[in-house]
């Protein structure tokens, strides 16, 4: 059983590990092709998109962070991975 349960934690470090870096490559194209017309962007918009909307939602239902030149919802979404990935720590 505790080799089920590693393996499990494995998967969803791993999974997170791949949201991070595709977070962090969408930010970059951003600057690059801040249309995202590319390829890649719109790859990278469609892996990382279901993240980050119900934190968008959040954001605009209750008007948040409407004026601001930074994409917040974006580095909410980068710190919650952040505090999913303590959770993770301390329950295991």
């Amino acid at each position: 059983m505790e080799v089920f349960i590693f393996v499990i934690k494995r998967i969803i470090y791993i999974f997170f590990d791949v949201l991070e870096i595709a977070l962090l490559a969408r930010a970059i194209f951003s600057w690059i092709d801040p249309m995202r017309e590319g390829k890649i962007s719109q790859i990278l918009e469609t892996v990382t998109e279901p993240f980050l909307y119900p934190v968008r939602a959040l954001c605009e239902k209750f008007h948040w962070f409407e004026n601001t030149p930074i994409d917040v919802p974006f580095l909410l979404g980068w710190i919650l991975i952040s505090v999913i990935r303590m959770l993770l720590v301390l329950v295991g």
